[in-house]
């Protein structure tokens, strides 16, 4: 009976911290929810909101300084917000509506805004324009910044400081009335080895861990029961 007791000791122990490992490795990251975007309002000089924690504190001085003209010369007052994740049910585009929406909630708050958000796990980015903006900044221009300007260097590794600082000076100078400059001119590079895994790629490892995980707690179960029964059937 001792070594009985002793087997499910060692069974409750293994699946107590099975259990726990695969909620350490499976869980997602929490989604960045609307409410816990810091609150602007139209006229407060905020011009960066960097809940993702991607942008260097050069390129946030140098974005605030381009951002902070622009809102001098033309009252038109553009806003950068990074988010970590997204929560199931919303796109990019679905929480920019429902930020600017909270944030500007009057048609007059709204008029001269542009907000744009991108999330780094995706590395999708969403815009939103106000009426008195939309004349200026058509909305091929403004795809053309999200879908170009800014995430051309998002797909070349990543370069978050680059497409935010791009994306500023461009629409300085829309805003501004100037001749739009366009997108950049894409750069053929030589490929190179990923040293970072895709999000479905992650999610096929927590999957082979998890059953990697199983079968060792359905060997756990049976092979010392099958030792016991040996033990007792020698006799």
């Amino acid at each position: 009976m001792s070594y009985i007791r002793h087997c499910l000791r060692q069974i409750l122990l293994f699946a107590i911290v099975a259990t726990i490992s695969v909620g350490i490795f499976a869980l997602p990251a929490q989604a960045t929810a609307i409410y816990e975007v810091p609150v602007v309002s139209a006229g407060v000089p905020t011009w960066i909101v960097d809940k993702a924690d991607v942008l260097s504190l050069s390129t946030k001085g140098k974005v605030k300084g381009t951002l902070e003209e622009l809102a001098k010369q033309t009252g038109k007052e553009v806003r950068f917000v990074t988010i970590h994740r997204l929560d199931y049910g919303d796109t990019i585009q679905t929480f920019t509506d429902k930020l600017f929406k909270k944030w500007f909630t009057t048609p007059e708050e709204q008029a001269n805004q542009t907000l744009i958000v991108l999330d780094n796990v995706t590395n999708t980015i969403g815009i939103q324009t106000g009426v008195e903006v939309q004349p200026i900044l058509t909305e091929a221009i403004a795809t053309s910044i999200t879908s170009e300007t800014m995430s051309m260097p998002l797909r070349d590794g990543n370069k978050y400081n680059q497409a935010f600082s791009d994306g500023a000076d461009r629409l300085m100078a829309v805003l501004s009335g100037k001749v739009d400059p366009g997108p950049p001119k894409a750069i053929s590079t030589p490929e190179v080895g990923r040293t970072y895994l895709k999000a479905e790629e992650t999610d096929a490892n927590r999957t082979s861990f998890l059953i990697i995980v199983i079968g060792l707690l359905i060997a756990a179960t049976i092979i010392p029961m099958a030792t016991w029964w040996w033990y007792q059937n020698q006799d």
